[in-house]
């Protein structure tokens, strides 16, 4: 699976959240075989080309092109919870049932 996770300037927010995506990734068992930050800019250019996309809330609408293609884009409230992007990642998509091994 390849995960885009996009914050406004794509450092700080996106790297934070990036780790914690990948945390709640392995203990839901979902292989992950590439995962990169970037500001929402780059990202919407870049989104097509992944499976699903990580990003606050606030900025989820900037998706919508990438979401009608059946990309997955996942809106975050606290990005330094990874207990709620677990949560997300259960209850709103399907990568445990698509993805795990």
């Amino acid at each position: 699976m390849n995960i885009l996770v996009a914050c406004a300037n794509g450092s700080g927010t996106s790297l934070m959240m990036m780790k914690n995506v990948e945390k709640s990734m392995k203990k839901l068992g979902i292989p992950v075989s590439k995962i990169n930050h970037t500001s929402i800019a780059e990202g919407k250019s870049t989104a097509a080309q992944y499976d699903a996309v990580f990003t606050p809330l606030n900025f989820v609408d900037m998706f919508k092109d990438v979401a009608a293609k059946g990309i997955k884009v996942v809106g975050v409230k606290n990005v330094m919870s990874e207990k709620e992007i677990t949560q997300r990642i259960t209850d709103e998509t399907n990568f445990e049932e698509k993805y795990k091994k």
